[in-house]
């Protein structure tokens, strides 16, 4: 007897937008052309495919001519290859408590990646060279895990930036201390479209060693890279990408959704819109008594804290997450889809939520 047979059929409003993340948002038509132009015929597996020879020129041209680009499934596995990439088995990271790899990794860059991460707490989200003396020590002391990379995220965590300026101080600091520095860009775009620079500008140009660089979040179906800047800082990117289970057969798929997004200005468009959206909803929210900002508004993200009962009522009508339930702080992020009437109606009903 046959199977019954099912037809593919659309299971969501597509109308519907939300603030919790901009992973929920889809992938850009853009990107979508690109995976159909890969799609057909053969191409050889596990990137010796041309769309992946071809990311590197592309890459080559925002990061410079050492820059190599290695494709990944996802941000957690580029973060992890790539601090595995510049550290020894007794090695430690330096990184802001609230980062992405210490809080929302699942301990992957310790369970998976054998690494300690020394955390610091930071006001909004940045590392600074006195922040990172407080666990910049001890090289020497056999019963204490070794610093040897500083890890920071542009933007970061709480939608805050760091200036050119500031990385190249936290860059000379570490070098200057023989450490690595890794840059966790799953929304490097979103930094770049704010301080209105090209992304060399707080990479190579300072110094960084390597990155991971986001598609995810700003229109790529899925997929990211590790992108080793300096050589001489790393060790078998390839032989961890597999050991790591981050090696894509079919990368050309991967590779090619980075280049649409990359080999123009479509990472800059999509990034511009994000930030535009979420200073349009920065700006609604701080018409609303009882309302408080936590952090500047720099990227695409917007923290804020408001009445417990307000927010689960709003949540029933607009996706979104707390940040800090006890103390009532929530996240809003916008997307490269995210509309103004969504912003708008967003902040319609806070308003209508507040005033019950």
């Amino acid at each position: 007897m046959n199977p019954p047979r099912t037809d593919a059929r659309r299971h969501h409003d597509p109308t519907v937008r939300g603030f919790a993340s901009d992973n929920y948002a889809g992938a850009h038509p853009e990107v979508m052309a690109a995976l159909a132009l890969a799609n057909g015929g053969h191409q050889v597996a596990y990137g010796e495919d041309e769309y992946t020879d071809h990311l590197q020129q592309v890459v080559r041209g925002h990061f410079g001519p050492t820059a190599e680009a290695f494709p990944v499934f996802n941000g957690t596995g580029a973060n992890v290859v790539a601090l595995q990439a510049v550290t020894d088995r007794w090695g430690a990271v330096i990184c802001a408590e609230s980062a992405h790899i210490n809080v929302d990794e699942c301990g992957a860059p310790e369970r998976v990646g054998g690494l300690k991460l020394l955390t610091v707490p930071t006001p909004h989200g940045k590392l600074t060279p006195e922040l990172i003396d407080r666990e910049a020590y001890g090289w020497d002391d056999e019963h204490r895990a070794m610093p040897q990379v500083v890890s920071i995220t542009q933007s970061t965590e709480l939608g805050t930036l760091y200036t050119p300026d500031e990385i190249r101080a936290i860059v000379d600091h570490a070098h200057e201390r023989g450490m690595k520095v890794h840059l966790d860009g799953s929304r490097i775009a979103n930094a770049a479209a704010s301080l209105d620079v090209p992304m060399r500008t707080f990479t190579n140009a300072v110094g960084v060693d390597l990155l991971s660089l986001g598609g995810t979040k700003n229109g790529a179906l899925f997929g990211e890279a590790v992108v080793v800047i300096n050589q001489d800082a790393v060790r078998h990117m390839r032989h961890l990408r597999k050991l790591s289970m981050q090696l894509a057969s079919k990368m050309r798929f991967v590779s090619v959704q980075l280049e649409a997004l990359l080999a123009k200005d479509l990472w800059l468009r999509n990034a511009r819109h994000a930030n535009e959206m979420a200073q349009r909803l920065a700006e609604g929210v701080r018409a609303v008594d009882g309302v408080e900002i936590l952090h500047p508004v720099q990227a695409n993200g917007v923290f804020a804290r408001l009445p417990h009962d307000v927010s689960e009522r709003l949540m029933k009508k607009y996706r979104f997450y707390f940040w800090d339930e006890a103390a009532g702080d929530v996240r809003w992020m916008c997307a490269f889809d995210t509309r103004e009437e969504d912003v708008d109606g967003f902040v319609a009903a806070l308003k209508e939520e507040m005033a019950r």
